[in-house]
């Protein structure tokens, strides 16, 4: 199959992957409701063509934060990249870099921040989970900033974890029998190219920005009581305080769904912030990307930066999602996938994919800029 779609290469990642490993990129928290309504309300949401206008020259850069970005897209923090693909982290940074856009590197990646920024000229963002090892968390930091990282993306809907039982089915959570681990390890090997590119070829397979905590961990497994037991249910907006003292770069909050919490993010004195419910990973029944945008917009204004993301899997995706209220926007999933797939060159067809998507919504909706998209590009109900 000839990928087309951030979709196609979804397919192609669930026949390469063990299960324990797509599920994992794939799933989401209890009955994966909001999961599924990140993608079905920005399908919902309908763009307003308009015809006879000249559209002959279309521009898609734009600045966010003060990074110019060539196309209004960031590769947003994915968990265990490199066990999806060979040292996947760096593959999709390059990608990233030559596409012009941010690429940002998770807490929770396989390479560390110092790998990525080693094999890029652009350094990556850095996205943080406020621990309860504050030390830890100051030192993370630290690298960050050694390496040149121009934002910190502190994620701040992971209080407590949601239930994702597609893990708990492939006994990657919860106390695991023998048998479940001789399950898990059948999955493993019957995937020989996997075996061979990355759980051989892709080595080391630790958390490269956590082994300073861990010592001696030898897999993700090993870390894994650890990073559990680093989510702190006790942090507050005062805690913001306390990442300024330690970060002298842009700061985002990412995971703001409801308009009185983007209110706080700014008195906070945050730059900007991501509507996010991660992915659908955390809490289920809670609004869509696409359906709590408008409303943080509107609450914060041009006060702080708005990202989004959610449920994109096209260009089409972005400027709908730019049209309610987004500066730019963040790709998890489509970009797991695709590293998982063909690697760097499926992350950068993705994002081609994606920029032709842009060009061609932009020219039938008569936008000449992405900066100028506005509601005005929708069909909204009455």
């Amino acid at each position: 199959m000839a990928p087309a779609t951030p979709s196609d290469y979804r397919e192609l990642a669930r026949r390469r992957l063990p299960r324990q490993l797509f599920d994992y990129i794939d799933g989401g928290a209890y009955s994966e409701a909001t999961m599924a309504a990140n993608v079905d309300d920005l399908e919902a949401v309908q763009l307003r063509q308009r015809v006879l206008r000249d559209v002959s020259e279309r521009r898609q850069a734009t600045e966010v934060l003060g990074q110019p970005l060539a196309l209004p897209v960031i590769l947003g923090p994915v968990g265990l990249g490199g066990m999806f693909a060979t040292r996947a982290e760096v593959a999709a940074a390059r990608a990233a870099e030559a596409a012009g856009v941010p690429f940002v590197e998770s807490t929770v990646s396989i390479c560390s921040v110092e790998e990525v920024a080693e094999a890029t000229t652009r350094p990556p963002w850095f996205q943080l989970y406020v621990m309860r090892d504050r030390a830890y968390a100051e030192d993370l930091m630290a690298r960050a900033a050694a390496v040149g990282s121009p934002v910190l993306v502190l994620t701040v809907d992971l209080a407590v974890v949601g239930a994702r039982h597609r893990d708990t089915r492939n006994a990657m959570v919860g106390e695991v029998s023998a048998w479940a681990k001789a399950r898990r390890g059948l999955d493993l090997v019957s995937h020989p190219r996997w075996v061979r590119d990355v759980a051989v070829g892709g080595k080391p397979l630790t958390f490269g920005n956590l082994e300073k905590a861990v010592p001696g961990a030898s897999t993700p497994d090993a870390f894994r009581d650890w990073v559990d037991s680093q989510f702190d249910p006790s942090v507050t907006w005062d805690d913001i305080a306390w990442v300024r003292e330690h970060w002298d770069g842009k700061l985002l909050v990412k995971g703001v769904l409801d308009p009185e919490d983007a209110r706080r993010a700014v008195d906070a004195g945050v730059d900007g912030l991501v509507v996010s419910n991660h992915g659908g990973r955390q809490l289920d029944a809670v609004p869509s990307g696409a359906a709590a945008l408008p409303g943080v917009a509107e609450a914060v204004g041009d006060q702080v930066e708005v990202l989004a993301d959610g449920g994109v899997r096209s260009g089409l995706d972005v400027v709908k999602l730019m049209a309610l209220g987004a500066r730019a926007c963040l790709l998890g999933r489509a970009w797991a996938w695709a590293v998982a797939a063909r690697g760097e060159a499926g992350v950068a067809h993705v994002l081609e994919v994606i920029r032709a998507d842009i060009d061609v919504a932009l020219g039938l909706t008569g936008t000449t800029d992405v900066r100028d998209l506005t509601p005005d590009a929708l069909l909204l109900p009455d």
